[in-house]
This record gives structure tokens, C-alpha cells and sequence, in this order.
């Protein structure tokens, strides 16, 4: 995780968080716009989740094996995502795309998967294929933003520009034989997709006979009960989740059609298809009761308004802070996420948010933090939570106006 590449002076070590804030052991508090990257939904050390972890690492923390409150947790999410005839537990959001990939090769006999240029699918190999590409290298040809990544994953990755259809389209058409699947983040990092973007790979993979997951690692949970794939309408055959699902805990699920997840079923081992799964912490019980309570408070009445109340209130205030002072800006996200592009061309992909003035948007965020915003000055994202209050994000825009003023004089 490292320090957020901050400065020597602005390093910080944790020792607490309660609701929207976080502490350094120097006593200083932060609002916090990272909440875990993502994976603390409701807030950090939300009383009703504590509680349900206390209690279940009382009777065990860990069995490896099936318990109730992860049968529980598979009901549930059967029940709230769209695609889940089944579920498979694993213990991180990179486990599970992961995973999802490997069944979809399994299950379709090929290699080759289109992922889109800029996306993070996590840190296993394929994931960081084009996450942060330098050269911009023609379409489908795949850049490895880390070193130690083997050259066959960049041969067996092609990328694509989201929400360029055509584009994308052409890339599958001209393929099919050897794709497996498509994998999408359905909100690319915080660039919405735009009208009938989400439908055409839809209808495409169907055409091409190639199968389409989405990483809902951000968005399960975030965006609607039932995820992405309920807000936008679109039904992928398998998703990825992670962060929020745990309620703070690790935590990784791949949910989808059973005549694919069924390909790990021990019963299968020495056939042609069997797919190895195994996470020693999937599914263990003291996540699966967190993930259980902050599945419970996300089913309260009113929650998703809150998410999106609150999302809104800080992309207009960001929005007025740039404006006021003249700054080109693309205020980007849905729901409790946002992210600050600093450029005045639309941001639809990967390669116009590329074109942003980097240098003024890691001074940004620099100067977010000293100012007691706790952020990553390199992340793309600033996450909500359902802690943040209206006088939180007021408070972020005043800092991020005070900021950029001093930026700009």
C-alpha cells in the first residue's frame, strides 16, 4: 500500500477511525476520502458491524469450510445481484477478477480477453496490462504498466477504448475465434459510459459468442443494492466483487451463471474444463458476518439517496471551486464517487483524461492533505461514504477552493 507516495513531512501513520474521519498517531484528523480505498461503505468502525464481528470471532475466526454465516452471505447476494445463479468466495477483489477470467477461459476454451485501456482489474498479471500506459500504443496492442508481468499475458490481453463501441466491436469481431471474454469496469474508474455503450458490448459478446464480465468490485453495492448491473440495466454473465461487499473485511466473491462457476466442482478434476479454485480466507466467517450487517444497513430505506445526495454535493462543489477561479475541469463520477479531472476536454476514456495537467492535479491533492483531506494524491477516485456528512464535504470544497487558489497565484 506504501504512503500515497507523499512527500517526506506529510507521511502519516494511522491509529484510528470513526464515521468519516480518520487519526495519525500524531493526533491530527483527517476527513477521509479513501474510507480503504473503497471498501469501508458505511464508515469506519460503524458500531452494528463491529458488533457482528466481535461476536462471530468469538466462535471462530476461520474453518477454510462452509459455515452459516457465509451460506447466508451467498443466499443474500443470489438474491440482490442480477447474474448470481451461484457464488464463489474468495478473499480480495483481485482474487475474484481474477478468478472470473479464469473461468471464462475454461468455460470458452480460449485465451485471449478484451479489457479496456486505463482499467485496474486488480494486481494480478492481466489486470495491470494498460492500467497506466506511457506510449499509447495502437489498439489492441497492451502495454504492461508493471515490470515482471510475462510477455504471453500482453499477448493474450487486447485493450480497447471505452466507450468507443465501434472500436471495441471491431476488436472482438476480429478475434472471436480466440476471446474468452470481455471484462468491464461498467463505470471506468469514474468516467460514466456513455447512452448505449454498456447495451452495444452486451448485444456483441451475444453475436460473437464470447462471454461479458463486469468488475463490480467498486461498483457492487456502491452504485445500487444490486450493483451495476442493476443501475445500468445491462446483465453481464459473471461479476467480480470486493471492497464495500466486506464492510471493511477482506473480502471477494465471483457470482454468475452456474454452468460456468460449476466448472470448479472437485467432481470434474482431470476433465478438460475443471477450473482450480481455492482461498484459504474466502468466505470465512468473521467477513461474512460483517458483509451480512452492512448488507442489512444497505437495505434500509433512503441509503441509495443518501450515496447519491451526497456524491452530487461534492462533484457541484468541486465544480464551483474550478469555475470560480477559471481552472478547466471535468468533475467526474456517480453516486458516492468522484474524481477531479483537470482538463477542459470531455473525459469519455482513458486517452482524454490522459491529456489532464497531472502535475496541477497531484498539487491538488498534496495540498488536500496537509489541509486534513486523507486521500492518495495519485488516486483516480475519491470515495463516500455513508458517514460524510453535508459539513464534511463543505468542508472539502472550501480546502480544495483554498487550494487551488494558491495553485493558481
Amino acid at each position: 500500500m506504501g504512503e500515497y507516495n507523499l512527500p517526506k513531512g506529510l507521511s502519516a501513520v494511522l491509529s484510528h477511525g470513526k464515521g468519516s474521519k480518520v487519526y495519525d498517531t500524531s493526533g491530527r484528523e483527517f476527513i477521509d476520502l479513501t474510507m480503504g480505498w473503497g471498501s469501508v461503505l458505511l464508515g469506519h468502525a460503524h458500531e452494528r458491524v463491529a458488533a457482528a464481528v466481535k461476536r462471530q470471532a468469538a466462535l471462530g475466526s476461520n474453518f477454510a469450510y462452509v459455515s452459516r454465516p457465509a451460506l447466508e452471505l451467498a443466499e443474500e447476494l443470489v438474491r440482490a445481484i442480477p447474474c448470481a445463479e451461484k457464488v464463489r468466495f474468495c478473499a480480495s477483489g483481485t482474487e475474484a477478477t481474477m478468478y472470473a477470467v479464469r473461468f471464462a477461459r475454461a468455460f470458452k476454451g480460449r485465451d485471449k480477453i478484451v479489457k479496456f485501456e486505463g482499467a485496474y482489474h486488480g494486481a494480478n498479471d492481466f489486470g495491470t496490462i494498460s492500467l497506466f500506459p506511457q506510449r499509447l500504443l495502437d489498439f489492441p496492442a497492451g502495454e504492461p504498466t508493471s515490470a515482471g508481468i510475462p510477455r504471453s499475458v500482453s499477448e493474450n490481453v487486447l485493450i480497447a477504448p471505452y466507450n468507443d463501441l465501434d472500436t471495441a466491436g471491431r476488436i472482438i469481431r476480429e478475434h472471436t475465434s480466440e476471446i474468452a471474454a470481455v471484462i468491464v469496469e461498467p463505470l471506468h474508474r469514474c468516467t460514466t459510459p456513455l447512452p448505449g455503450f454498456l447495451e452495444g458490448l452486451w448485444r456483441i459478446t451475444r453475436e460473437e459468442d464470447v462471454l461479458l464480465v463486469f468488475d463490480e468490485v467498486i461498483t457492487g453495492f456502491r452504485l445500487a443494492y444490486g450493483g451495476a448491473q442493476e443501475y445500468y440495466g445491462v446483465v453481464p454473465d459473471l461479476a467480480a466483487f470486493g471492497k464495500g461487499l466486506g464492510g471493511g473485511h477482506p473480502v471477494g466473491a465471483v457470482a454468475g451463471r452456474a454452468d460456468i462457476l460449476d466448472l470448479c466442482d472437485e467432481a470434474r478434476l482431470g476433465q478438460d474444463r475443471y477450473v482450480w479454485f481455492a482461498s484459504s480466507l474466502g468466505g470465512n466467517p468473521v467477513t461474512a458476518a460483517a458483509a451480512l450487517a452492512t448488507l442489512k444497513e444497505l437495505r434500509e430505506p433512503g441509503v441509495y439517496e443518501r450515496f447519491f445526495a451526497a456524491g452530487e454535493r461534492l462533484r457541484d462543489g468541486l465544480r464551483t471551486a474550478t469555475a470560480e477561479l477559471g481552472i478547466p475541469a471535468q468533475v467526474l463520477g456517480d453516486g458516492p464517487l468522484c474524481a477531479v479531472s483537470l482538463t477542459g476536454q470531455q473525459v469519455v476514456d482513458y486517452r482524454s483524461a490522459f491529456q489532464a495537467d497531472s502535475a496541477k492535479g497531484q498539487a491538488l491533492g498534496l495540498g488536500l492533505f496537509e489541509n486534513g483531506v486523507f486521500l492518495n494524491p495519485m488516486s483516480t477516485k475519491l470515495y463516500l461514504s455513508l458517514a460524510h456528512t453535508d459539513e464534511d464535504i463543505d468542508r472539502v470544497c472550501s480546502i480544495a477552493s483554498k487550494v487551488l487558489t494558491e495553485i493558481e497565484s
